[in-house]
This record gives structure tokens, sequence and C-alpha cells, in this order.
């Protein structure tokens, strides 16, 4: 029996620049690497953006990508959620098809029991809104499968270290102090530094 492939939570912390994430998905792609989910936002700093994404693959082979990953103008910073404890969510819309009033019920009380919140009320359908963590995601939606599903979409997981890891065995960090508890501030010898690096797109 063949072994599942482990997935992979990253973070990269780009520059907001056109074709960022066509460059960055492109590598992944030319490398056979599957990307499960992309989840792109805004950070706290202007002109910076954080990228979360889910890769199927080689422990070996991921890690080869991310440095790959780190020799991209574009890319400030690269975070392996792996190697540390780190807090993820992901959001979930689905719409599930209410037959009768007694289904109606059913529904809402289960939905209920997952904390999901309704944002869209039919004559023949319920749309919830749930957040939560992958596996509370997956749950809900097996619950509601049998009802009959009609839509969902689903955001792709976001993840933050946790602000203390202080538990975490220094080894981990490979000599370095923790990924995510830094400020993320582009300085100028980073800035020098991606310029001498070829691209690779």
């Amino acid at each position: 029996m063949t072994a599942p492939i482990p997935d992979h939570l990253v973070s990269a912390l780009v520059r907001d620049e056109p074709r960022v994430l066509t460059r960055i998905t492109s590598l992944f792609g030319r490398r056979g690497y599957n990307i499960k989910s992309l989840s792109v936002g805004t950070t706290e700093v202007p002109g910076v953006s954080r990228m979360t994404f889910v890769v199927s693959g080689d422990r070996g082979v991921v890690e080869q990508a991310m440095k790959q990953l780190d020799k991209l103008h574009d890319v400030i910073k690269i975070i392996d959620h792996s190697l540390e404890k780190f807090v993820d969510r992901e959001l979930v819309l689905v719409k599930v098809r209410v037959k009768d009033s007694e289904a109606r019920v059913e529904v809402r009380q289960m939905a209920e029991d997952f904390r999901a919140r309704i944002v869209d009320v039919g004559r023949h359908a319920l749309t919830f809104e749930v957040t939560g963590d992958e596996g509370k995601i997956t749950a809900f939606t097996e619950q509601m499968r049998p009802f009959g599903i009609l839509e969902t979409m689903r955001t792709g997981r976001i993840a933050l270290t946790r602000g203390s890891n202080a538990d975490i065995p220094s080894h981990v960090y490979h000599g370095g102090e923790s990924q995510g508890l830094e400020p993320v501030i582009p300085t100028a010898p980073r800035e020098e530094k991606a310029r001498e690096v070829n691209n690779l797109f």
C-alpha cells in the first residue's frame, strides 16, 4: 500500500509587485509540486503581502523548493510552519439543500454544534459560514453531505507562528531564533543581496 504524500504548510512574505504570484506558483509547477491551497493577503507592513500555501511532496523536495523561493527578488522571508508551533484557520461557505421543514431544523441544529453561521436563507437551501482548522472544516462538510451539498468554497489555510515557542527544543531552529517572532523589515542588505541573484524566470 502506497503511503500518502505528506502536506507542508509554508508562508512567504513577498513584495506587492506585479506578477509575484505567477513567478512563485510557476516555480512550484515547473518542478511538479502540487499546491493544494493558496491564500494571499496584506500584512501589518505596507507594501508586503503574506502568501500561505499547502504543498504536497517529499520533505526533501519541499525544502529544495523553499530554497529556490528564497532566491527570488520578490520574496522577503520564508516561514516553514512545520518547524514551529502555529495557529491556522480556514473559512468555508457551504450551501446545503433543505427539502422540507424537518430537514431544515436538523441541518440548523447540526450546524450549531460546529458554531456555523447562517449567511443566506432560501426556500430550499441554507448557506453556512464556518471558520476553524482543517479538521473542523472537513468534518462539517462531511456532516452536511447526506443532506445534499449544492456548492462549497474554501479559502485555503492561513497560519501564524504562535506568540511563544519557549517550550520547543532549540535545535529545531537550526541555531537561530523562531522565524515568526521577529518584525518584518525589508532591509537594504537584503535588497542588495536579492539583486545579485539571477531571476529564475
